[in-house]
């Protein structure tokens, strides 16, 4: 399967309204970044254990590690977790960014150092949502 029917596969297997919500998310992630990378990842490591929930992976960082090697990974995370949605902003060297700048304003939502969790979109401010995303999409990273 190539990274469209991956995405569209983990998407199909949402319940409703979850379902409709990472899709008009997904839908203006590519919208706002037409041509950026696009990951799936299923949660699970290497060896076949799940460690986390799948999601779908926007844009490319990379991150250097203090032995010399790096890697390349995705800068904004979507994912379905049991309660909701999950919107990770990967990469912000001020772990307390997220929450200062977008916490007051984006409504009913759990903001933390690097994550934007939420039950339902219509719960949420989505222009804030995507004010988060166009930051981590756009932040230029010390590595």
């Amino acid at each position: 399967m190539d990274i469209h029917e991956l995405l569209e596969a983990y998407l199909d297997r949402q319940p409703e309204p979850k379902q409709a919500d990472l899709r008009q998310v997904h839908a203006r992630m590519l919208a706002e970044f037409p041509g950026c990378r696009l990951w799936f990842h299923d949660g699970t490591n290497e060896g076949g254990k799940v460690v986390a929930n799948p999601s779908i992976g926007y844009g490319v960082s990379t991150i250097h590690y203090a032995d010399g090697s790096s890697r390349d990974f995705y800068r904004i995370g979507l994912s379905a977790n049991t309660t909701g949605i999950s919107v990770y902003v990967l990469g912000l060297d001020d772990k307390t960014f997220l929450a200062r700048t977008y916490g007051p304003s984006i409504g009913r939502a759990s903001v933390t150092g690097y994550c934007i969790r939420f039950r339902r979109l219509d719960g949420i401010d989505a222009e804030a949502l995507h004010a988060a995303i166009r930051h981590g999409m756009t932040v230029d990273r010390t590595g």
